[in-house]
This record gives C-alpha cells, sequence and structure tokens, in this order.
C-alpha cells in the first residue's frame, strides 16, 4: 500500500506539524513496510496535478484545505477542502470524511453536534461584532472558532463583562477574519484523550495536561505561548479515566471519527468534564506532541519511545488500511 503524504504552506497550523515531522511520519511509515513520498502542495494547481493522476494508493492529508497561510488555519469560505475532492474522486486517505473534518475544524459546529447527541459540551455561543450578548453569562471564554494549539487564547480571552466581551470579539474578527466561540468559562484540570480506530476496535486513551503553576499569569489556562515549547506535560488520568474514556468515545461516535483524532476536555465548576474540541489531525512531533506522549503512557515498549511511535504510526495506517479493505 502506498501512501503519499499531503502537506504544504499550512501544515504546521492546520496539522501534525513541519516538513521534519513529515519526514518523522514518512519514515515510519517506510519501516513498516508502506512505501511513503510526502507531496508538498504550495497551491491548488500543484494538488490536483496530485490527485488527477493518482499514482498512490491512500493520502494521509497534514492540511484540512489548501491554502499559503502559514500561521492561522482559517475559514477558507470559498477555497479546496482536500476530502471534498478526495470523496469525489473516490480516493482512499487517512481521517473522517469531509463533512466531518469540517465540522470538527468549526468550534461551533463541533458543541452544536455534540450537544444535539446529549454530549458535555460548555454553554456556548456564536458572537460577531453588533451581535446581542444577553445570553451570556460571566466570566466566559472567548475564543477563534477556527483556530488550534491555542492561537488567540491569551488571559485576555476570560471575559467578566459586556465591554471586555465585545473588546475580545472585535480582536478575533480583527486578527483572524472569523467570528467569535463565547463559552462558559471552565475553571478545572485540562485533559485530552488520543483517540485511534474505529467502531468496536475504537480506543480512547485519556490524559492529564499539565504546566507548572508558575507559567501561569491570572488564570491556568493554556494560552498560545504555553503549546509548542514544552511546557506541557501529559500524565495518565488517573480517577478521571473511565468518565474521560466514556465521553471522548460517545464524542467520536456523535461526530463520525475516523482513525485518529484528538479530543480536549476541561472541568467545570461542578466538577464534570466537558468536551471543548475535537482536533481532526493531531500533531505527530515525535517525543513532543501529545498524541505520541499519550500513546507512550498506554503502549510503552522495551525499545523506547522511538519505537512507540513507529506503532503509533502503524495503528493509524492500518485503522484506515482495515477500513477501506486495501
Amino acid at each position: 500500500m502506498r501512501i503519499v503524504l499531503l502537506t504544504g504552506p499550512g501544515g504546521d497550523a492546520q496539522g501534525w506539524g513541519d516538513m521534519k515531522v513529515t519526514e518523522s511520519i514518512r519514515e515510519a511509515a517506510e519501516s513498516l513496510g508502506y512505501p511513503a513520498r510526502i507531496a508538498y502542495v504550495a497551491e491548488e494547481a500543484d494538488f490536483f496535478r496530485l490527485i488527477d493522476r493518482p499514482d498512490f494508493d491512500i493520502v494521509w492529508s497534514a492540511l484540512y484545505h489548501i491554502t499559503p497561510n502559514e500561521k492561522f488555519i482559517g475559514r477558507n469560505a470559498a477555497g479546496t477542502w482536500v476530502a471534498d475532492e478526495l470523496d469525489a474522486r473516490r480516493i482512499p486517505y487517512i481521517g473522517s470524511d469531509s463533512r466531518t473534518m469540517k465540522a470538527m475544524i468549526d468550534k461551533y459546529q463541533t458543541h452544536e453536534i455534540l450537544a444535539a447527541g446529549g454530549v458535555a459540551v460548555p454553554a456556548h455561543v456564536l458572537v460577531r461584532t453588533g451581535d446581542d450578548v444577553t445570553p451570556v453569562t460571566y466570566p466566559a471564554f472567548v475564543k477563534p472558532i477556527c483556530e488550534s494549539r491555542s492561537v488567540g487564547i491569551s488571559d485576555e480571552s476570560v471575559v467578566h463583562n459586556e465591554e471586555e466581551l465585545r473588546r475580545r470579539v472585535a480582536y478575533i474578527e480583527g486578527e483572524f477574519d472569523q467570528p467569535a466561540l463565547v463559552e462558559e468559562f471552565l475553571p478545572g484540570d485540562e485533559y485530552t484523550a488520543l483517540v485511534l480506530g474505529n467502531g468496536e476496535t475504537r480506543e480512547c486513551l485519556p490524559g492529564l495536561v499539565s504546566v507548572e503553576d508558575r507559567h501561569y499569569k491570572n488564570y491556568r489556562i493554556l494560552r498560545t505561548d504555553l503549546r509548542g515549547v514544552g511546557l506541557t506535560r501529559i500524565s495518565l488520568a488517573g480517577e478521571r479515566t473511565e468518565e474521560a474514556r466514556r465521553l471522548t468515545d460517545r464524542a467520536a461516535e456523535a461526530m463520525g471519527c475516523l482513525d485518529n483524532v484528538r479530543i480536549d476536555m476541561r472541568v467545570d465548576a461542578a466538577g464534570r468534564l466537558r468536551i471543548i474540541e475535537v482536533n481532526g489531525i493531531p500533531g505527530l512531533k515525535p517525543h513532543k506532541s501529545w498524541a505520541p506522549q499519550i500513546y507512550t503512557l498506554y503502549h510503552a515498549s522495551p525499545l523506547g519511545e522511538d519505537e512507540d511511535y513507529r506503532r503509533l504510526i502503524g495503528a493509524i495506517v492500518e485503522s484506515a488500511r482495515r477500513r477501506y479493505g486495501l
């Protein structure tokens, strides 16, 4: 089974990481017997040349959509979405289908789908400049609807009145060209779960996300500057393990997730876990990203973390291979 690893300028912001991470994935796949090559698509024409004459069996994409933007994910309202084009050509790919991918990148849609399925999410509203904000209760948490890796998150994301709320909404619209998701503020610990496989073979592996207290400012939240610099650590979820497993399994089912996602949660003021994000293309930087850290917690090999990483890549590829019968 020949794999093409699809990435481009947006590969780090949107997906598993930069070109070095992509090389790590390629090396792991090839060590498992899967011929793999990297296709770097800088613009839509590159992408269409690749998929109109496929010389591969399956695509694994770091991109939700094709964009020259290296910093943000964005909404790409009028652009090309990778899974849309692969579905249209019936080309197999690793990960969730187009409908689910688009829902996962839109945090408001994610919340709406999960809430409709009876899965616990924060109270939430979508807010644009000038909207009525009387439904909002304070303190509230304000973030972009289409970003990941804590992009757009700072202590100013926690607002206590309408003036602060409107100021933050205006910032998000100006900086990211997207509306704001306004949630109830969840003051408790943050958890995340690596989700592998499909249906009865789905495995939900939760972990506790921690940062040393000295790195926080006014609130115990994962600001942008705490991500990607080795300050976050993942440990076993302890007494929250079964609660987190049940919650993330229900969330994956409600969303229609396939093969590999990561689901983030926080504890609300009443002590209950609530889903805050479903990440359709989790980071895969060896040793550093949350997914490899979690995999090692549950499936540590005597050969060390490099072997754990290889097995994680193998588990993701095998999940899609079995699903397509390749």
